[in-house]
């Protein structure tokens, strides 16, 4: 055989396999070609526990992140898809204990309830409580460099899932 006939060969089995079945995405998400448009409403933050501005953050996390993985427009109102929701907790509480009976470690946890509506799709609408943590020394504190880098893991993970659960159908 020869190198050409290789190449053409392997340029066929590529073409074939990424595109006989249709679109392809690389993140999984599977949005129908009537869907254009997106919107975020504010997230209120209803926890018993106030840390102010994560509301805001957050809110701007779950636009970023599907601005990022989706080829949707974001609008302010009349959205094909929308997201809304509250921040349900904001919790600190000790994990593990040391002998002394002073926290070794503890666990920031962070949940959000969150309703998506998809106006093209009524049976894809949900209301689902997300949550996830992050845990840090017990003899730090929760202030600075450590609050930022512990609020933004978490919410790399919630905006994630979010999106795993309402565009990828996982």
């Amino acid at each position: 055989m020869t190198c050409k006939t290789i190449r053409i060969g392997l340029f066929l089995w590529l073409t074939i396999t990424f595109f006989g079945c249709g679109p392809y995405s690389f993140t999984g998400i599977s949005i129908d070609s009537e869907t254009k448009t997106f919107q975020v409403n504010y997230f209120q933050n209803t926890a018993n526990l106030i840390e102010p501005g994560i509301e805001r953050d957050f809110t701007l996390a779950l636009q970023d992140i599907i601005l990022n993985q989706t080829n949707l427009d974001l609008v302010k109102s009349n959205g094909d898809i929308i997201y809304e929701g509250e921040i349900v907790e904001y919790r600190i509480s000790p994990t593990t204990a040391t002998a002394s009976n002073t926290a070794a470690q503890n666990r920031l946890t962070i949940s959000i309830n969150v309703r998506f509506i998809n106006t093209n799709d009524d049976e894809a609408d949900f209301e689902k409580r997300f949550s996830f943590f992050y845990d840090y020394a017990g003899s730090a504190q929760l202030i600075g460099a450590q609050k930022t880098t512990a609020i933004t893991e978490i919410y790399d993970r919630l905006t994630q899932d979010i999106i795993n659960a309402s565009l990828a159908n996982w």
